[in-house]
């Protein structure tokens, strides 16, 4: 007995036969898609990409030096390090930290990787009329987020969330950073 998605694909499959041979159409898609990357290597392009990122020992240190930081302030916050791609590598959520710390911390985190400055620096270019930065789903713009760059490049962002101000967020958060620098 045949299931109603392999029905359907062997329908879509045979309709989709049925349209080439009446067309006279020819489908051979191993030639295709091996002719692309033939392609690509005659020409001498390079395919592929190198994407550099903090290691897990980097990564959790910095982390460490942060919550550090907001703690000798007496504050507490959750600190998030995103690698260049905006997934989580570390996060740490120090005792007492608000449950909204962590969403904050992340955000500010991923913002600040994506455009490469810190969200203090771009919160002022979320203004004005019409779609602004702010539209970009996932990112905050309140201090709080650095980046952590490499060479010019950035390899990865931390993210703070908690203290009474964004200023003091991004302190914290410089001070993780700068032990990656």
């Amino acid at each position: 007995m045949i299931n109603v998605r392999r029905r359907a694909t062997l329908g879509l499959i045979a309709g989709a036969v049925g349209v080439a041979t009446a067309t006279g159409v020819t489908l051979n898609a191993n030639a295709a898609e091996s002719a692309a990357p033939r392609a690509a290597a005659a020409a001498g392009k390079n395919q592929v990409v190198a994407n550099p990122s903090l290691d897990i020992d980097a990564a959790l240190r910095a982390a460490e030096v942060t919550l550090k930081a907001a703690e000798k302030g007496g504050h507490r916050v959750t600190v998030v390090v995103l690698d260049r791609s905006g997934d989580v590598q570390v996060q740490l959520k120090g005792d007492g930290a608000g449950p909204q710390t962590a969403e904050s911390a992340t955000r500010k985190a991923f913002t600040a990787a994506s455009f490469g400055q810190p969200t203090s620096a771009l919160a002022g270019r979320v203004t004005g009329p019409g779609a602004t930065l702010r539209d970009i789903p996932g990112t905050l713009f309140l201090a709080g987020g650095v980046p952590v760059t490499v060479d010019g490049q950035v390899v990865a962002a931390i993210g703070v969330g908690g203290a009474p101000s964004g200023d003091l967020d991004e302190q914290y958060a410089n001070a993780g950073a700068s032990t990656l620098r």
